[in-house]
């Protein structure tokens, strides 16, 4: 008996198969394996397909979950509560849970949101070890000010710059990673001259996955690399290659959330991915109750790196490339389009992206822009201070750079210039300590001081003493965070500890001491980038038109069309009519402007126009899909309806 055991023993050391570990897992599925997102309303034959790869899905993950731990609990995210959680060493969330809170989503008639507040899914305080696969991270722990937000739904199937002596890439389960060389992403180039970097022709990665991006499969998702590890509770293990920039977040923890951005199931990921991820759910446990610390509670809060940005969009180099950004675009613009053209005259059989170009209009050769106009759109409250002086700006963004700050809902940086007169920057804790001496000596001194101490702590002591002896107590472990709201915070999970209750700021702003979050005021903001207007408008010869109107807030674009490696939402707009009406022709878009791709954008204020004709009374229903997106952040995709009346 025993020698039959040693050999079975011997065997399965042989065979390489590892034991598993000792550890109980609870997943959360109910995700399908595609895309769905766009806010499309899918019909009963595609709603079956989905439930279909859910239950797939799902299946695929307990299969490999249970292959790896000794225990294994699968439910779907709508029986999910969290309590359950505090039952297992780690929760692996691969679908979501019903919301504790509902999604609040206020708009006016032109579909502009005048108030919103995400779906919150988990507690506040809920600090269970937890992998969260792709947009899961943001979804769910968004509200709770998890670093793991959304840069983009764009990760594609190869990691890059990954830490090679991470404990995800050690063990306990081998990872054997086969690395190659291959071609940069030309999107990762693209930040380079913004953020002062460049990038070799080629990166070392590995392929974590089959491809199933962008045809139809899951899409992975990266976060923001700004900032993200300005607190001790997080670390960046891994990129990938993305539509983004090259440090954007592929893999990351912060606290006891890990950021598991592919979004492949196990059965479509390479044998080191699959092990990766078994060890990162070994990784997570030792997290298990060290919640976050920095809350990252607006996730387009700008970060000092903005500065670096600021002085490239300034720039003259800039404003050359926008131009031959632009003459390029034409002359490729043009030149398709006379090749359709001439290819459908010929009778030729056209393709339906081809058929596409036919409804654009005539691109106009563009104009270069001097750096006097580009410079009074891009800084119009600097232009009359340093007028052309290229050097002047740079000097402003530098000599200035300590003492820029934001806020949530800030949306940009601004000098704090009691920093600035004290010439002590605000990532010093010298700062604190000179604000303590301020608020002792009284007068107005006394307000400059408990101005700083209010605006970089989340502290409200009422005595000087009380601050001195809050500073002394815990500078040893004080750190600074831009992402978590440019604050001095204290690295322990101590609640007893003054310092780290982000309860201040809502407090403050409940009572109408801190400044609200700013709200549109019938026109685009940064909070709402896309305004729309749906009508019909009668033409002199009695025709109609359905006309969409689309203003897209300075800064921002939408998406007109897509370069096969952009995962973006291009803007559609459908328009379905009541009986008596017809469309007379095909809908006529407006005048797209370039990117540095294929791709190609909606800024300023555009116009959709479908022709109609016939007679009646009746409503048409106009269904507006589109992407907003910045030079550093991509909002979720939206869908409008309006209904008009003809």
């Amino acid at each position: 008996m025993k020698k039959s055991l040693f050999i079975l023993i011997t065997l399965f050391l042989c065979l390489g198969v590892q034991a598993k570990e000792k550890m109980s897992v609870l997943y959360v599925g109910g995700s399908p394996d595609m895309n769905t997102m766009g806010g499309v309303q899918l019909d009963s034959a595609a709603s079956a397909g989905v439930a279909r790869s859910v239950k797939l899905r799902m299946d695929d993950f307990t299969k490999f979950l249970k292959q790896h731990f000794t225990k294994v609990t699968t439910v779907k995210g709508e029986d999910y509560t969290a309590d359950m959680s505090k039952g297992y060493d780690v929760t692996v969330f691969d679908g979501r849970p019903k919301p504790i809170r509902p999604r609040i989503l206020e708009q006016d008639a032109q579909g502009r949101t005048t108030r919103y507040e995400p779906a919150v899914y988990l507690p506040a305080d809920f600090d269970c070890a937890s992998v969260m696969i792709a947009e899961q991270s943001h979804d769910l722990a968004n509200s709770i000010g998890s670093k793991n937000d959304w840069f983009c739904l764009c990760l594609d199937n190869y990691a890059l710059g990954w830490k090679k002596d991470h404990a995800i890439f050690k063990g306990p389960f081998k990872v054997d990673i086969k690395s190659e060389m291959r071609p940069t992403p030309a999107n990762a180039k693209e930040y380079c001259p913004i953020y002062g970097y460049t990038l070799p022709d080629s990166t070392e990665m590995w392929l974590v996955h089959k491809e199933l991006y962008p045809v139809g499969g899951r899409i992975g998702m990266v976060s923001r690399p700004w900032g993200y590890t300005d607190s001790p509770e997080a670390e960046v293990i891994s990129g990938g290659t993305c539509a983004k920039s090259i440090d954007a977040v592929a893999i990351g923890r912060h606290g006891n959330f890990f950021h598991w951005g592919f979004a492949a199931k196990p059965s479509d990921m390479t044998e080191p991915a699959k092990a990766a991820l078994a060890n990162a759910i070994v990784y997570i446990k030792d997290y298990n109750g060290k919640h976050i610390i920095a809350r990252k509670l607006d996730e387009g809060i700008r970060t000092r790196d903005d500065v670096t940005a600021s002085k490239y969009r300034i720039s003259r180099a800039c404003c050359e490339e926008n131009n031959k950004m632009n003459i390029q675009f034409y002359h490729t613009m043009d030149s398709t389009i006379k090749a359709v053209k001439a290819k459908k005259a010929a009778g030729e059989e056209i393709t339906s992206m081809e058929a596409f170009y036919l409804q654009m209009p005539a691109p106009e050769k563009p104009v270069p822009v001097k750096y006097s106009d580009y410079v009074k759109k891009t800084a119009p409250d600097l232009y009359p201070i340093f007028g052309e002086d290229e050097a002047e700006y740079a000097r402003y963004y530098d000599k200035n750079r300590p003492y820029f700050y934001s806020k949530p809902q800030m949306r940009g940086l601004v000098i704090d210039q009691e920093a600035r007169a004290l010439g002590i920057a605000n990532n010093d804790i010298r700062l604190l300590d000179k604000a303590v001496e301020l608020l002792a000596a009284g007068g107005d001194d006394a307000a400059v001081g408990k101005t700083i101490l209010e605006r970089y702590t989340l502290c409200r002591f009422a005595t000087p003493q009380e601050w001195r002896a809050w500073l002394d107590a815990n500078r040893d472990r004080m750190f600074f965070t831009e992402s978590g709201g440019w604050l001095w915070l204290v690295d322990t999970l101590d609640p007893s500890v003054p310092g780290n209750d982000y309860s201040v700021l809502t407090a403050a702003a409940e009572s109408g001491s801190a400044p609200a979050a700013a709200k549109p005021a019938g026109e685009t903001s940064a909070e709402n980038p896309v305004a729309l207007k749906a009508e019909a408008v009668s033409e002199p010869d009695g025709s109609k038109e359905i006309v969409v109107t689309m203003t897209v807030h300075d800064g921002f674009h939408t998406y007109a069309t897509l370069a096969p490696e952009d995962p973006f939402i291009p803007t559609e707009v459908f328009v379905e009519l009541p009986e008596g009406y017809e469309k007379a022709g095909d809908l006529v878009l407006p005048q797209q402007s370039p990117s540095a791709t294929a791709t190609t954008y909606y800024i300023g204020t555009v116009a959709f126009r479908q022709p109609v004709k016939g007679s009646g009374k009746g409503k048409a229903v106009c269904t507006v899909k589109y992407q907003a997106c910045d030079s550093s952040m991509c909002l979720r995709p939206e869908t409008k309806k309006f209904e008009i009346e003809l």
